[in-house]
């Protein structure tokens, strides 16, 4: 029978080493990019949007609306600059709108 380590760790700690060990960071990454968007463009845009896929660090987004589209693409370096201080770090350097 194993011996049990008698180290103990906060539960976020031990989240975050599991997720290291592992190697899901790009995958909590996608998660949170996703999460993100959702929180910052509020019902308004989320109504319109189809798909969200963090891929390297561009942000796709599919949205349903053209006019919409149009508009966030005047946008682009502001909706970044949100995201990522939402995120805690720059992890989006590019979002294309399709």
């Amino acid at each position: 029978m194993a011996k049990r380590k008698n180290d103990n760790l906060r539960l976020g700690e031990a989240l975050q080493e599991f997720i290291s060990e592992n190697k899901l960071q790009k995958g909590m990454d996608r998660v949170n990019a996703r999460e993100a968007w959702i929180n910052l463009m509020g019902n308004g845009v989320n109504n319109y949007t189809t798909a969200i896929e963090l891929r390297n660090d561009t942000l796709f987004v599919s949205l349903s609306s053209s006019v919409l589209r149009e508009e966030l693409s005047h946008g682009k370096s502001k909706i970044i600059k949100l995201l990522n201080e939402e995120l805690g770090k720059n992890l989006i350097t590019k979002i294309v709108l399709r």
